[in-house]
């Protein structure tokens, strides 16, 4: 199985926002750096060690980082 960093911001969704998974598990909806803040806060992550923008925690699927309504 390939590698894959433990948050995924999935493709955005045609209604806006993109669904978030951390290891797997689906947290939620974001529509934005501060929602997607907020899943990491409560799944734990101090938000001093979060960089959205560091692929070896967050890897952006099917869309540019920090875009959040569909294309």
């Amino acid at each position: 199985m390939a590698w894959q960093a433990p948050i995924v911001v999935h493709r955005p969704s045609p209604g806006g926002g993109r669904r978030v998974t951390i290891r797997g598990q689906i947290v939620g909806l974001a529509h934005n750096d501060v929602d997607l803040i907020e899943f990491l806060r409560r799944a734990g992550l101090d938000e001093a060690d979060i960089s959205l923008d560091d692929p070896h925690l967050v890897e952006w699927r099917g869309g540019r980082a920090h875009q959040w309504e569909a294309a």
